[in-house]
């Protein structure tokens, strides 16, 4: 069993370092079409090697990439981070999926997400952290809402899935609006 250490806690789950001996789980979710048609990734075979050698990666990089992991059970249900941080801009990009579909809909994304985004507006010092979501995964615009996002721009027709075209949204948060969120100035 993978070990967790628990560097941002919330009330449901709790953002862990990566750890590549999870890659089982990480290959079994993003080789289900349910998980990875979701995902800013372009659609492929992974392998467990190929997912292996991917958390390693990430493991030993500065990225902002974090295990979502149930607080109770202490158990791997997904993955989020911050990508293309820009220090001098005060910029990041936020990625998450969860992967366990036994937590979808539950809460878990929404709180992994208000995690992440303190995180990286108090401790990185962030002012915008955006993301891409396609327009047919009501689900996460769902949650990306709750947690404050705002839609900022439309890629028109730009995502080809299941033999049709949909529209790429573009979501940000500033962190004046976050801390209004929290009720902090």
């Amino acid at each position: 069993m993978s070990k967790y250490f628990r560097k941002i806690v919330g009330e449901k789950c709790y953002l862990s370092p990566v750890n590549p001996e999870d890659f089982e789980e990480y290959t079994e979710w993003l080789n289900d079409p349910e998980i990875y048609e979701n995902l800013q990734v372009q659609p492929s075979i992974i392998s467990l090697y190929k997912e292996k050698d991917i958390l390693e990666k990430m493991a030993k990089s500065n990225d902002t990439v974090f295990a979502i992991v149930d607080l109770k059970e202490n158990k791997l249900i997904g993955n989020c981070g911050l990508h293309n941080v820009d220090s001098i801009n005060q910029t990041a990009t936020l990625g998450i999926f969860i992967g366990d579909k036994e937590y979808l809909s539950k809460g878990y994304g929404t709180e992994a997400i208000k995690l992440l985004l303190n995180y990286g507006f108090r401790f990185l010092n962030l002012q915008n952290i955006m993301l891409e979501v396609f327009s047919y995964n009501k689900r996460a615009i769902k949650s990306y809402k709750k947690a404050g996002f705002k839609e900022i721009g439309v890629r028109r027709k730009a995502k080809f899935f299941k033999n049709e075209r949909f529209d790429i949204l573009f979501m940000d948060i500033l962190k004046e609006e976050f801390l209004n969120l929290k009720g902090e100035s």
